[in-house]
C-alpha cells in the first residue's frame, strides 16, 4: 500500500462512510497496520479541518 497522506483527502474520502465514519478493516481490504495508519491519518485531517467529520 502506498503511504497515504493527510492532505490527500479525495483519496481519504474512500474509506469513509456517508456518515462519516472510517469503514471497517473488512470493508476497506487492508491489513491491520495499514488500518490503524489510514485511521491515523483520516483523524489527523479531521483535526487540521481539511476532512469534516461529517461527509458532505
Amino acid at each position: 500500500m502506498p503511504e497515504i497522506d493527510f492532505k490527500d483527502t479525495e483519496i481519504l474520502l474512500r474509506f469513509i462512510s456517508g456518515l462519516g465514519k472510517i469503514k471497517p478493516r473488512k470493508r476497506t481490504g487492508i491489513c491491520s497496520k495499514h488500518q490503524r495508519k489510514l485511521a491515523q491519518t483520516i483523524k489527523r485531517a479531521r483535526n487540521l479541518g481539511l476532512l469534516s467529520a461529517i461527509k458532505k
